[in-house]
């Protein structure tokens, strides 16, 4: 039971994310497809239409395995380091104002959830 329940979760994360590429072509945006998803996820779970409960499974099981969702990425980087070079420390730059912002949005975020789930108890 648990498996199918996992199964679906996963498969209805991906249907936001085709969602989101559909808008994104049809609409001709500027902007990828899988954000979009992820920003139309992220209203849904705002305006309660789905329980975050309904996610938890899924969601878990996909950041338990995101290293290896990253691997490829980072093998085709390795395959394409002549177009990074002369950009060091533009990149050390990026990567450290970007990481900052992720991890600064996450806890914000993080709290937020923590202190909603508080009040419903």
């Amino acid at each position: 039971m648990k498996f199918f329940q996992i199964i679906i979760q996963i498969a209805v994360l991906y249907g936001f994310f085709l969602t989101g590429t559909w808008l994104q072509t049809f609409l001709q945006l500027k902007v990828p497809g899988s954000m979009i998803g992820m920003v139309l996820f992220f209203i849904v779970l705002l305006t309660g239409v789905f329980p975050t409960k309904w996610f938890e499974k899924g969601s878990e099981l996909l950041l338990s395995h995101m290293p290896f969702i990253f691997l490829p990425i980072t093998v085709g980087i390795l395959n394409h380091l002549s177009f990074f070079q002369g950009k060091g420390m533009l990149l050390i730059v990026v990567v450290v104002v970007s990481t900052l912002i992720v991890m600064v949005s996450s806890a914000y975020i993080g709290q937020k959830m923590v202190e909603k789930k508080e009040r419903q108890q």
